[in-house]
């Protein structure tokens, strides 16, 4: 092998030195080869010493040798220049191979600040990394988060009342949070076109975040304009339901991820209808419902599509789009309304949502001018009381508790008449605004009205009156109160006695159903008999002697004269030939319902001394405005949840034929004859109208009542005075109340009954009463027979004077008011020392109690309208 063709020796060094020795051998090796005369010039050194290892030039010089002596380098002489270029070597001689790098970073073979400037290949590769590192770490976050459960703030709701008529009532009960869910088909298509449109047009297909969204907010921020949240409809959703309203870094992580979990795994009508029903509108009102209301007064999902781009608006600041709100000027909130609702409808057009000919039709000029803010409504007036009512209906009749209740998202429409109950308000207002002056007479104080009106057939209670202000007379007077009802029981009597019959004197089992025109004994301090004609007695052994009003002595009389001037004497005598027992079943079956007040059937119970509700009381009697047919009085027709019926009232109605018609049809006429020329001609109506009823007073004064009805509707409005701050509440003599001597149910109860029955049946048809047929025996009491004749009688008549007594009797109390003198046929109040069988001229007690003592609590223990102690109809 030729000498210019063998390798290179091995160089021992390493660095820069020794390749340089390597390149300048093999130069002159080849040099050498090919004669001097071809080399001579180039063996020369540079500094013109032969011989001599010409000076180190540079790696580029290096390089450049190199490349002479060859295309084909010793890999010992490149491995040696590599490591004379990265300054490395052993002092020993031979060189080693360079390390390969993974990421060249900073990068070899560049000098200065070019080692520092990456590559393309380090930049891209670090964004393709960085973006794996961050898709990975989502992946593992989306893993790991679960969507939450649902705050309990964004499900508190209000139960909202309906007038009969569909109107709201009031927004009460719940929580606090004025807010009322509905599902997404009560939202109409306009308002979601238009939230979608103004808010999130790529809503129905993006993942439930918008990253370009969020970037155009970023860059419109930083170009100064318009501050932009860049956050979906699924991330308001998201913070609204699950998340707070903290502004932190943490919390708006969380909200893309979870975000993004509910986007891809919830229905889209689920989370728009879930975010129009949480978010906040203004005006106190959450969710689309509330802002319905409280804009425009109608329900949502009667909505236009002009008032749904204005409520959208609403959703990026209440205060700076509602046109009432005063901020930095005035008008300036409207100009913002106005622009923004233009530009919505603009929008959506845009976005393909709302035609252009459609979106032509409105103008400028349309813009819904949502009504002026109105108080929120409150439970003050008499609000408090009917949602008392409907309350206690509820938990009464449905499944759903009280505590259930009070969750509150329940809508409830109600039998209450909206126009009726400003009259019956009215009408009470008027008269105790004209005839009591608290401050010039101390009597007028506490004085206490309650009243109620039951629509006949139906049993829907149209109106009631509860007291001055729910939130301040905590008791509701229309329902169950404690407060006697006196002479207004009468009727029941007489409807036991024409339907079960007076038993007979010598056969209990034999009954003889009587007729109006049966005549009794109407004498004062008449001594009270058995059905068998014996003397009735005390458990203590004492007689009864039952006083009338105003210590009156009538004679022979005839029940339905006994009716029309409130006799009590007669319908005591007539209760114990029928039985109390019997006179209890049939009030009950008429209506009342059996409480505790009924519970001492003594004889005076046939005067009163129960204490019926208002509104049962009215039910009773449009049992008998109704021919007999008889429905229990009710305040709720529906309930619904979340557009769900819960409860109507059709499936639970039950109407009953408590008596023959023709037995309510008589009690009918002889009521129509005590207004019409009795002790409630106070209550007579207007343009022949007809009208029945009957007053009653109770006890000392502490009661007095009106009770009628036309064919349409019954009415019962009752008087007394109890002071309901006290800690032991008693009810209060009226003497002296109104500057009157007595306080008399012909007086002020039969003035309001009238001023409210007068408006409530303007533009009803004139509805005469059936003709009652003729019905039972003409029977006659004990000193009532017609043979031998008393002292006084009166002959049977159907139609008794035309003029009342002087003073009419209205409605003797239930107990006795010993006098000086006794009946002329009163034997035994002689013989027996006293006026009334006591020894010693105290009041006989017939088993109990005849009026409660002065110190029984208004409202005993019998609960409300629907009874028990709470209320509650079992």
């Amino acid at each position: 092998m030729s000498e210019h063709r063998r390798k290179p020796p091995q160089p021992q060094g390493g660095g820069r030195a020794a390749a340089r020795r390597a390149a300048q051998q093999q130069s002159s090796g080849r040099r050498a080869a090919r004669g001097p005369a071809q080399g001579s010039a180039s063996a020369a050194s540079p500094s013109g010493a032969p011989g001599q290892e010409p000076p180190y030039q540079g790696r580029a010089a290096a390089r450049r040798a190199a490349q002479r002596g060859g295309r084909r380098r010793a890999p010992e002489a490149a491995a040696g220049a590599g490591r004379s270029r990265r300054g490395g070597g052993s002092a020993g001689g031979g060189g080693r191979p360079p390390k390969k790098r993974f990421i060249d970073y900073p990068r070899a073979g560049r000098d200065g600040a070019r080692r520092w400037v990456p590559s393309w290949r380090l930049v891209l590769g670090s964004c393709l990394g960085f973006i794996a590192f961050v898709l990975g770490l989502s992946g593992i976050a989306l893993a790991y988060v679960d969507v939450p459960d649902p705050q309990k703030l964004s499900q508190v709701q209000k139960n909202v009342y309906y007038w009969d008529d569909g109107k709201q009532m009031v927004v009460a009960g719940g929580g606090e949070l004025n807010r009322t869910i509905v599902p997404i088909s009560q939202i109409p298509t306009e308002m979601q076109d238009a939230v979608i449109s103004a808010e999130n047009a790529s809503f129905e297909t993006d993942s439930g975040v918008d990253p370009m969204g969020i970037a155009r907010a970023v860059v419109k921020m930083a170009m100064g304009g318009d501050t932009q949240s860049g956050s979906t409809i699924t991330q308001q959703y998201v913070k609204n339901t699950y998340l707070n309203q903290e502004q932190t870094l943490k919390r708006k992580i969380t909200e893309l991820f979870i975000s993004i979990k509910v986007g891809t795994s919830e229905p889209k009508d689920k989370i728009l209808a879930g975010y129009l029903n949480t978010a906040y509108y203004g005006r106190g009102a959450y969710g689309i419902q509330a802002a319905s209301r409280a804009y425009y007064n109608k329900d949502s999902e009667d909505l236009t599509r002009s008032e749904s781009a204005f409520l959208s608006s609403l959703l990026n600041g209440p205060n700076l789009y509602d046109p009432y709100v005063t901020t930095e000027s005035k008008g300036a909130n409207l100009k913002r309304a106005k622009a923004r609702w233009s530009w919505t409808l603009d929008r959506e057009v845009q976005v393909g949502r709302l035609s252009k000919a459609k979106r032509a039709e409105i103008t400028d000029d349309d813009f819904p001018m949502p009504r002026p803010p109105k108080k929120a409504m409150d439970l003050r007036g008499q609000k408090g009381y009917l949602v008392d009512l409907a309350n206690n209906y509820i938990t009464a009749n449905t499944n759903i508790s009280e505590a259930e209740l009070k969750k509150g998202g329940y809508a409830i429409h109600t039998t209450f008449d909206r126009k009726k109950m400003g009259q019956l308000t009215q009408a009470v207002e008027k008269v105790s605004k004209k005839a009591l002056k608290p401050e010039q007479r101390a009597v007028d104080k506490y004085v206490q009205f309650g009243g109620a009106s039951v629509e006949p057939k139906s049993g829907k209670i149209r109106a009631i009156y509860g007291g001055k202000d729910a939130t301040e007379h905590y008791t509701n007077n229309a329902d169950y109160t404690g407060v006697q009802v006196g002479s207004t029981f009468k009727p029941f009597v007489l409807a036991a006695a024409m339907d079960k019959g007076v038993r007979s004197p010598s056969n209990p089992a034999i009954r003889t159903p009587v007729s109006p025109s049966s005549m009794y004994n109407g004498d004062n301090k008449l001594r009270l008999l058995n059905y068998d004609r014996t003397v009735w007695h005390d458990k203590d052994g004492n007689e009864w002697h039952q006083a009338n009003d105003g210590n009156e002595d009538k004679g022979r009389i005839s029940l339905r004269t006994a009716m029309q001037y409130s006799v009590n004497t007669p319908y005591i005598q007539l209760g114990m030939d029928v039985g109390p027992e019997v006179v209890k079943q049939e009030a009950i079956a008429a209506g009342l319902r059996d409480d505790n007040s009924m519970a001492r059937t003594t004889p005076t119970f046939s005067l009163g001394t129960s204490a019926p509700s208002a509104i049962r009381l009215a039910g009773a009697y449009a049992t008998f405005a109704a021919s007999g047919q008889q429905t229990d009085p009710y305040s709720v027709e529906s309930v619904t949840k979340d557009g769900v019926e819960k409860f109507n009232h059709r499936d639970v109605a039950k109407t009953k034929q408590a008596f023959d018609p023709n037995v309510a049809d008589n009690v009918t006429d002889v009521l129509k004859n005590v207004v019409k020329k009795g002790t409630g001609t106070a209550a007579q109506l207007p343009d022949g109208r007809e009208a029945a009823g009957k007053t009653g007073t109770t006890d000392d004064n502490k009661s007095a009542w009106f009770a009628g009805y036309t064919k349409q509707l019954a009415t019962t409005i009752g008087m007394w005075r109890v002071n309901d701050q006290a800690k032991v509440q008693k009810f209060l003599k009226m003497y002296g109340v109104g500057g009157q001597d007595k306080i008399h149910g012909a007086s002020f109860p039969s003035e309001i009954w009238r001023d409210y029955m007068m408006e409530a049946m303007k533009g009803e048809p004139m509805v005469a009463f059936p003709p009652p047929q003729q019905i039972g025996k003409v029977v006659y009491g004990e000193s009532a027979s017609p043979t031998p004749t008393p002292t006084k009688t009166e002959e049977p008549s159907e139609e008794p004077s035309e003029e009342p007594s002087e003073t009419p009797s209205d409605d003797a109390s239930p107990s006795a008011t010993p006098t000086e003198t006794c009946s002329p046929w009163d034997i035994g109040c002689k013989d027996n020392g006293g006026q009334n069988g006591g020894p010693s001229g105290d009041p006989g007690d017939p088993g109990d109690e005849p009026s409660p003592p002065e110190t029984e609590t208004p409202g005993g223990d019998d609960g409300g309208f629907f009874g028990g102690p709470n209320g509650i109809d079992n």
